[in-house]
């Protein structure tokens, strides 16, 4: 009796333990704190493995494109994901909106330089010789968004010759951080992840189209887990890291 029960035992083991998967997800930059706690979770719950690449939205999209293998993608716009999805790489009716982000001016911590946003406002000024730290306008979703908001202000021309263009935002918060430029933009959950910066001030929402980080699984793969992950991305539990990490819900 005691051998069979024992079979049992293991035979539930392994059975338990073949259920486990590898699941490839590309992410946007800005995701990395709170999506790396979420997966931490989501792994100790599932025993689902998740290998992560983060990278601007932008060059993920064209990895993807190029058939980079992938089970999920969370870009940090919606023109990315548009452009995954018109190439039939999105698997169709997964797509969703997972959170929302803010757009802050910041500074080196120990920097006294005070601005608050508003049309016009002394940009340039408060650059003196010093550069713009900012992601690529024309293809970084953060650049893309920081543009809007800056044309919209009236001071993109005073500034676009300043800037310090880098791949992602988070090459932008770096070169903050190490007061290698004197001011840079990027998302408010940048900010609170990087103590060497502070938030001289926060652009209003309706400087630039929303912030938006849209999901969904990727064609080609048939990894069933990839659906548990997307749900649990959403779900309360990941919800509540979102928030923790300075995420708003999704426009």
């Amino acid at each position: 009796m005691r051998r069979v029960c024992f079979g049992a035992v293991l035979l539930v083991a392994v059975s338990g333990a073949s259920l486990a998967a590898e699941i490839t997800v590309f992410a946007a930059a800005s995701l990395k704190e709170a999506l790396d706690a979420n997966l931490k979770a989501f792994s100790a719950q599932t025993r689902h493995r998740v290998r992560v690449s983060y990278a601007g939205s932008n060059a993920l999209a064209r990895q993807i494109e190029h058939g980079a293998p992938a089970d999920l993608f969370i870009s940090a716009d919606q023109e990315w994901m548009d452009y995954v999805e018109g190439r039939k790489l999105v698997v169709p009716g997964t797509r969703r909106n997972l959170v929302g982000n803010r757009l802050v001016l910041i500074a080196p911590t120990a920097s006294p330089v005070k601005l608050a946003i508003a049309p016009n406002f002394a940009l340039a000024a408060a650059l003196g010789d010093g550069r713009l730290a900012l992601a690529n306008p024309h293809s970084v979703p953060a650049g893309k968004y920081a543009r809007a908001a800056l044309t919209q202000l009236g001071v993109w021309a005073a500034v676009e010759k300043t800037l310090t263009r880098s791949e992602n935002v988070r090459a932008s918060l770096v070169l903050v951080a190490r007061a290698e430029t004197p001011l840079g933009i990027v998302y408010a959950t940048d900010a609170l992840a990087e103590p060497r910066v502070r938030v001289v001030d926060t652009f209003a929402a309706t400087l630039h189209p929303p912030i938006v980080y849209p999901t969904a699984l990727l064609t080609g793969r048939h990894n069933p887990a990839s659906q548990d992950l997307l749900d649990y991305l959403g779900g309360a539990a990941a919800r509540a890291v979102w928030v923790r990490f300075g995420f708003i819900a999704a426009p």
